[in-house]
């Protein structure tokens, strides 16, 4: 009986040596980076965007994790909202780290609609499964003080009443200085996307917890 008994112990521990390492060494989840060109390396040497130094140090950091870069130059909220569905649906992402509404701004559109547009993306990110990061960007006061103050605070709003991490400002602590953004002094330059991972890193490495799926 002793036999038996332990000769059934140590099937039982085989299985859950392969079940664990199955999920350890399995596919990594996804992280889908979706924003426009200050995510999608415009003006920038291949492979020197923030969203590729996010991959580098993913990994040697966090392994289990791979990073989908869908960011598209001119990409709006609006048209963010009608592609992402797709995206979910292929890539099931385990993170979706939304940086969207700068082309909303430069172009003075509705912020009811960009609001709106951005909520959609994240309860549908949300009902896929995925944690989201919100991705805050700010539009110069000459689009009028109001605007740009109504514009900047969305963001943080949003990010509270969905209850979704949020990066305040993605230009944090360079945006002032034109050293580091290209001749149309919107894009950022190559010497400026480290400096932008360090502002995304602490708000998403607590997302980067246990995969769920």
């Amino acid at each position: 009986m002793l036999n038996l008994t332990a000769a059934w112990l140590r099937v039982a521990l085989l299985v859950a040596m392969l079940v664990t390492g199955g999920a350890a060494g399995g596919k990594p989840a996804t992280i889908l980076v979706f924003g426009d060109s200050l995510s999608a390396e415009y003006g920038l040497p291949r492979d020197t965007g923030w969203v590729k130094l996010l991959s580098d140090r993913l990994a040697k950091e966090a392994a289990q994790y791979s990073v989908v870069n869908a960011s598209i130059s001119g990409e709006t909220t609006s048209g963010g909202r009608t592609r992402l569905a797709l995206l979910l649906q292929q890539r099931q992402p385990s993170i979706v780290v939304l940086q969207l509404g700068a082309n909303d701004g430069l172009r003075g559109l509705s912020l009811a609609a960009m609001r709106e547009n951005l909520a959609s993306m994240i309860d549908a990110s949300r009902s896929a499964g995925a944690r989201v990061l919100l991705i805050g960007i700010r539009i110069p006061p000459n689009y009028g003080r109001e605007y740009a103050e109504r514009f900047a605070a969305l963001y943080a709003q949003l990010a509270q009443e969905k209850k979704v991490a949020l990066v305040p400002f993605l230009l944090d602590g360079f945006a002032d200085d034109l050293e580091y953004f290209q001749a149309d002094r919107i894009h950022p330059t190559a010497r400026a996307q480290p400096r932008i991972l360090e502002t995304v890193w602490p708000q998403l490495a607590p997302l980067l917890r246990s995969r769920q799926r």
